[in-house]
């Protein structure tokens, strides 16, 4: 009988599957179209030995040794939903149920607290990962979670010996640890097109040079999974047409909310994750394109004056150095906040350390960002001397060259929002009191004085006619 069941032969569930059995583990599966079944059974060579395909749930379920374990791949939402229904009917009580796909954790903290065992398991990594070893981030009863380590710890990805699985914590845990690892994802690939955009529209270098830049950058401090990715797609050609294929692509990103899950959850958590929402707004804006070209014959061409932007090669690694850290300083504040909130005890160090192969924002600085988190949990990444001392000495990278792009009208949505985050975070005093005299005035809100530890003070305020005052408990104006 199968050691474990899956459910989902899509892109994802099919590496998977593939990946279970390649790690010597007998696996039943299923998928809603049959035909999809028999195909992937066909194409699986040598590893059909360990696969048994089903075709319908109660064989499917008749294959797996008790107590059973059903990896879930389908879509996020009511489908999920819909499966565990028809699973309840066919289970025995203490069967266990793993959603492994893209999950809202409020969905996860839900399914959690039924009485059908349950967790919730993000994967990260893509297709090649999940065929050959992805980044595992669980959440569930912990005992639950024992049950299939063994498994997901023999597929995840490894570095340096050590296994990219972690058990976040209960409930959602896992499944929101891999949405705040989408928001950076989101971040971090749009800080590359922002820098892209320079170097194309700028800058008016090609595609083949643009991916020499990116090849270069991935030997250094920048070296990560999407800086490898940005190199060969720079450099790949269009058998087609010949021309750079990344030159006939639509400019139209795609997104299946992920992203707009972080952006969300950050603002209920009252966490400013700029440079994420900015590449959420990004992708939102590239949908537009028809009104984009519309207004492009409205307003003046967007490199203002004509001229070639001249920025060093080293300038613009460096600014993308130390956007790249304050994207992740965001993400995880983000998980710290979380963490407080829903009293998860969220392990930020292991994060860090489970994300440095098998997922898509594997980079060679989360080795350092690992040991900052483990020498002051409660601090923010940022601040950790060695990332303070690398912001610090690339500011004013990121300075000039956020400030030539926007010379030059050429968009940096991510760059800017990281530079405007670093600004108003290094400022002691900042304009806030202005808006909560703005609140006070019309609305009668109240405001905290320096002078005093009350926060309800209120006015007096000179009122519209400048003749009378808005009586209240501040100040008397003079």
């Amino acid at each position: 009988m199968a050691d474990i069941g899956l459910i989902g032969l899509g892109t994802m569930g099919a590496a998977l599957a593939l990946n279970i059995a390649e790690n010597r583990f007998d696996l039943a599966v299923w998928n809603r179209t049959g035909s999809r079944t028999s195909a992937f059974y066909d194409e699986s060579g040598k590893l059909a030995q360990r696969i048994t395909p089903t075709y319908t749930l109660e064989s499917f379920v008749k294959a797996i040794r008790p107590p059973r374990a059903i990896i879930l791949m389908l879509p996020a939402g009511r489908v999920v939903d819909d499966m565990i229904t028809e699973l309840d009917a066919l289970l025995d009580p203490d069967d266990l149920i793993i959603d492994a796909g893209n999950a809202n954790f409020h969905d996860t903290n839900r399914r959690s607290a039924g009485k059908r065992p349950f967790i919730g398991i993000g994967i990260s990594g893509g297709e090649e990962g999940a065929r050959s070893g992805p980044s595992v981030m669980a959440g569930g009863l912990r005992k639950y979670w024992d049950r299939v380590a063994p498994i997901f710890d023999a597929i995840a990805a490894k570095y340096k010996g050590s296994t990219c699985a972690i058990w976040a914590g209960e409930a959602g845990a896992g499944h929101f640890v891999k949405t705040v690892h989408n928001g950076i994802e989101y971040a971090d690939m749009q800080m590359i097109a922002d820098v892209y955009g320079i170097m194309r529209d700028g800058m008016d270098m090609n595609s083949q040079s643009i991916g020499g830049v990116f090849e270069r950058w991935n030997a250094g401090e920048l070296k990560s999974y999407l800086i490898e990715v940005s190199w060969k797609v720079a450099s790949t050609r269009d058998v087609i047409t010949g021309l750079a294929l990344l030159d006939v692509i639509l400019d139209k990103a795609g997104q299946k909310g992920t992203g707009q899950w972080a952006v969300i959850e950050a603002q209920q958590l009252g966490t400013p994750v700029t440079t994420m929402e900015a590449a959420v707004a990004s992708r939102n804006l590239s949908a537009r394109r028809e009104e984009r070209i519309q207004a492009e014959l409205v307003f003046s061409p967007a490199m203002i004056g004509g001229t070639k932007m001249v920025i060093e090669i080293d300038v613009l690694e460096r600014a993308l150095l130390a956007a790249k850290i304050i994207g992740y300083a965001q993400g995880f504040a983000m998980i710290s906040a979380a963490s407080a909130r829903f009293g998860w005890a969220l392990p930020l160090p292991d994060i860090a350390k489970v994300w440095r192969a098998g997922c898509i924002i594997r980079s060679a600085m989360l080795n350092d960002m690992a040991a900052a988190l483990a020498e002051a949990p409660g601090r923010n990444l940022a601040f950790a001397p060695a990332f303070a001392d690398k912001l610090d000495a690339t500011q004013g990278d990121l300075r000039s060259v956020v400030a030539d792009a926007t010379r030059a009208g050429i968009a940096v949505p991510a760059l800017s929002a990281s530079l405007n985050w670093f600004d108003e975070m290094r400022t002691g005093r900042g304009t806030a009191n202005l808006i909560q005299a703005q609140r006070d005035y019309f609305g009668r809100h109240g405001f905290q004085r320096i002078d005093s530890d009350l926060a309800d003070h209120h006015g007096p305020w000179i009122s519209p006619d400048k003749d009378s005052q808005v009586p209240g408990t501040g100040a008397m104006n003079m």
